[in-house]
Order: structure tokens, then C-alpha cells, then sequence
């Protein structure tokens, strides 16, 4: 009797629907553990590098020693990455003309986007995952719950054709139907868990990242502060205007 109302037995008795729902909810129970390590594991690792990209970035008494410490070491987190984004478009504005540069608004207004840029790329980067967390939180006590309706359904019509009612004939199919909705919230519980903590930290993550790209916005513009000194054959614009004031 024990034997007879086993998970074994359960799953060797299940119908093509029944193992279709099974191995659904495997496969995202997988992923979902795969995420959590791997994730939780590259979180980590770039936290520690942040940490020590950090305690570097602020000994360096100069740009041009940033940008050489940069170029010898690979960025390998989202402060270096930014930091790197921020001194190459410095050093590109200098390759812009004193027209494009005021055309896109200012020397503050290009820093800003660049800076801003890296830090969109790193929040997107940061989402990686999270969909498939998402969904396996919230979709799989529902799909272990249609196994469960698909279960009873069938030990009920067993039952029906057996013509026999009584407790040890409706106790064991009916319990090991339950075994679908018992899957299906191992699955989401562990996702939803992990879901709601990816998010913290990456909420925690680019405000720390936001702060330092305030620091690194003040560093490389007061530091090389463009001034547009135009020429009178460079502002023909200009000079039509003042003529009509």
C-alpha cells in the first residue's frame, strides 16, 4: 500500500500530459538554480573588483593617469567600464569641432551622455536573467496546478469505471495528483526568492554606480573645461542675430 502511493509510482503512471508537465517544470527548475549560482557567483566577483577599482580609481592624482591605469588594465566591472566611457569620449570630444560640440549642446551635455550611456548599458546587463526568474516565479505553481486538475480528472473517471468509492481508492490517486502542485511550488518558491533579491541588489548597485558617475562627471569636465571662444567668421548666425535685435 505504502509502494502504491509513492512519488515513483505517481510518476510511472502518469499520462503524456502529465510527463509533458513534469518535464516543464524540470526544466525551469533548472534554469532557475542556474541563474541563482551564476548570478550569484558574477555579483560577487564584480563587487569585489568594484571595490578595489574603487580604492585605486580615487589615488590617481590626474586624467592622464587614470586613462593610462585604464588602458593597462582591462575594465573588468561596471565603475571601470564607466570610468572608461567617460575619459574615451573625453577623448574624442577633443577630435569634435568647436560647431558639433555647441550643435550637441556643450561640452557638459557630451559627457553627460556618454556617462549616462554606460550606465543604461549596465542597468540592461544587470535584467539579464531575471525575465526567465520572473516567470518561472509566477508561472509554475499554475502549471503544477493544471498537472494537479489533469490528475484528478483522471483518477476520478478510474474511479468512476471501477465503481468503487470508498477511502482507499480515493486517497491515493488524488494525494499523488497533489504532487503536481507540491513541484510546481518548489520551482516558484526558490525563483521568486532569488527574483526579489536580484532586484535589490541591482536597485543598490546603479544608485552606487549613479553616485560615482556624478563624481566622475565633476572629475572630467572641472578638470577640462572647454571654453567656446568663437571666431567672428566662425558666427555668421550670431552676428545676423544681434543685427536684427
Amino acid at each position: 500500500m505504502a509502494n502504491e502511493l509513492g512519488v515513483a509510482n505517481f510518476i510511472a503512471n502518469v499520462d503524456t500530459i502529465g510527463k509533458a508537465v513534469l518535464v516543464f517544470l524540470l526544466i525551469l527548475s533548472i534554469a532557475t538554480w542556474y541563474l541563482i549560482f551564476t548570478k550569484s557567483l558574477a555579483n560577487w566577483l564584480e563587487a569585489r573588483r568594484a571595490k578595489a577599482f574603487l580604492a585605486q580609481f580615487w589615488q590617481h592624482h590626474s586624467l592622464e593617469a587614470l586613462a593610462a591605469s585604464l588602458k593597462q588594465n582591462k575594465p573588468d566591472n561596471a565603475f571601470a567600464n564607466l570610468a572608461n566611457e567617460g575619459v574615451t569620449a573625453l577623448s574624442n570630444a577633443s577630435s569634435h569641432s568647436i560647431q558639433q560640440l555647441t550643435a550637441a549642446g556643450g561640452m557638459s551635455e557630451f559627457m553627460t551622455r556618454a556617462i549616462r550611456n554606460g550606465i543604461d548599458q549596465e542597468s540592461a546587463r544587470s535584467e539579464n536573467g531575471l525575465t526567465v526568474l520572473a516567470s518561472a516565479g509566477s508561472a509554475s505553481p499554475y502549471i503544477g496546478l493544471f498537472g494537479t486538475v489533469w490528475a484528478i480528472y483522471h483518477a476520478l473517471v478510474n474511479i468512476g469505471l471501477s465503481g468503487q468509492g470508498t477511502l482507499d481508492k480515493v486517497a491515493g490517486p488524488v494525494g499523488e495528483a497533489l504532487i503536481m502542485t507540491a513541484i510546481g511550488l518548489a520551482v516558484a518558491i526558490p525563483a521568486v526568492f532569488a527574483y526579489n533579491a536580484f532586484n535589490r541588489r541591482n536597485r543598490m548597485w546603479l544608485a552606487k554606480l549613479d553616485a560615482f558617475a556624478h563624481d566622475l562627471f565633476v572629475m572630467l569636465t572641472i578638470e577640462n573645461t572647454v571654453e567656446v571662444k568663437a571666431k567672428p567668421e566662425l558666427r555668421p548666425e550670431l552676428k545676423s542675430v544681434g543685427d536684427v535685435s
